[in-house]
């Protein structure tokens, strides 16, 4: 009796070692399988030999991808930085340590190493928005010799997983001086241009009035022509005097806001009329500022300017002023149009110098009559009435922003203006 029961155990014993080593089996083969080891005839340990050389292979072959990568970085010529979700520095370039003097950063934090606050605001927004942001800035640093130096960068921040940052880092020193070269020969000309022109123009007028009727037109046009020349000649002036005046020194006075855009709407209510568009003001009555108001109306004359210029026939141009509340110390200033808005390739330049994003035209037809009615131009049509408002609204220490309206689908232009002392109490 004893007998058979060890026979029953035994057997028993012998079977769960067998169904024990069959799902072992089983499980390893379906590990094997993850890794395309199927040579069946083999042995299972002559399988796992082969996983593991694989597996050795395939991790040599990414520590060269990882050292290719590296290699193709420091040769890169952009700095790159890399921080982990404490900003620590997990990855740096050579260009980024030779950027911010850095001799061995991996591993460190960002903050330790590097003293730039609008890093650090950039990658946070990396963070928060989970998208690529962009952000230009001028990184100030102390030289060998003891002085402060600024440096213009451009960063371009990319979220990675695992809350990594990385940051493509570049030196915008050479443009900058180059912008400067440009700004500065573009201005040199129009001043040996400025007296010429204005000899012609007197030669124009005098011709106008003494040629036969017939050679008229063309006397007309060569006149249109130098006046356009003129026009242009003195924006580069105003746009090169505005970038040299400090903050401190624009001349100011009292004014009223609203005013000032009435009668810079007023100033180009004939354009308007031809085009049949109408504008609406949405604000307060009166609005005391302590500004310039002669850049003040240019300013406005510009932006309408260009808002009349690209709208259709029968579109609508509005003004939204928007006084400041507690929290904020800036006036808003907003015109919205319902024309066609800015191409999206367009917006990130329509600020600049002689950026043009389509041809303009000031000769416009009227659908009744096919006439054809020349209207005496604003601007030179150069491309500089955009760059020329933004430089004032630098000048009176705000900023301006441009984009299409979601709902009116035309541009949006937004200017932020400070309150002053003058007259902060007045417009809270």
């Amino acid at each position: 009796m004893e007998l058979a029961f060890l026979g029953v155990g035994f057997l028993l014993g012998i079977g769960v070692w067998l169904w024990q080593r069959t799902h072992l089996q089983r499980q390893l083969e379906a590990i094997l399988a993850q890794y395309n080891v199927h040579p069946l005839r083999s042995s299972l340990p002559q399988r796992v030999q082969t996983a593991l050389v694989q597996q050795a292979i395939a991790q040599q072959h990414c520590l060269s991808q990882i050292e290719q990568c590296q290699a193709i970085l420091d040769a890169a010529p952009v700095a790159y930085l890399e921080v982990d979700a404490a900003n620590r520095i997990v990855c740096c370039n050579q260009q980024a340590r030779s950027l911010f003097r850095l001799s061995t950063p991996h591993g460190r934090l960002l903050l330790e190493l590097v003293r730039s606050y609008e890093l650090d605001c950039l990658i946070e927004e990396v963070r928060e928005q989970n998208a690529i942001t962009e952000k230009e800035w001028l990184y100030g640093f102390l030289t060998p010799t003891g002085q402060t130096r600024r440096k213009p960068l451009r960063g371009r921040g990319i979220p990675i997983p695992e809350a990594h940052v990385g940051i493509f880092l570049e030196d915008r020193e050479e443009v900058t001086r180059l912008r400067d070269e440009r700004d500065r020969w573009a201005t040199d000309v129009a001043h040996e241009l400025k007296t010429p022109l204005t000899s012609l123009r007197l030669v124009a007028e005098t011709l106008q009035q003494r040629v036969p009727e017939p050679l008229r037109d063309w006397v007309d046009r060569l006149l249109d022509e130098i006046i356009r020349l003129s026009l242009l000649v003195q924006e580069l002036l105003d746009l090169n005097r505005l970038a040299h005046t400090p903050l401190s020194e624009i001349e100011r006075h009292s004014l009223d806001l609203v005013q000032v855009i009435h009668t810079a709407w007023q100033s180009l209510a004939p354009l308007a009329q031809h085009k049949q568009i109408d504008h609406t003001y949405t604000g307060p009555a009166q609005l005391p500022y302590y500004g310039n108001e002669a850049q003040l109306l240019r300013l406005l004359v510009n932006l309408y300017d260009n808002s009349i210029k690209y709208c259709g026939r029968g579109d609508h141009v509005m003004t939204r002023l928007l006084q400041a509340n507690s929290e904020s110390h800036y006036l808003c200033l907003e015109i919205i149009d319902t024309g066609n808005g800015f191409p999206s390739k367009d917006l990130p330049y329509i600020f600049d110098r002689f950026y043009r994003g389509q041809s303009r035209r000031h000769r416009l037809v009227q659908p009744a009559t096919g006439d054809v009615t020349t209207v005496a131009p604003i601007g030179s049509g150069s491309g500089l009435g955009l760059a020329i408002a933004r430089q004032i609204v630098e000048c009176h220490g705000g900023y301006i922003q441009a984009a299409n309206h979601p709902e009116y689908g035309g541009a949006w232009l937004r200017i932020y203006l400070p309150i002053t002392s003058e007259a902060g109490t007045a417009a809270l």
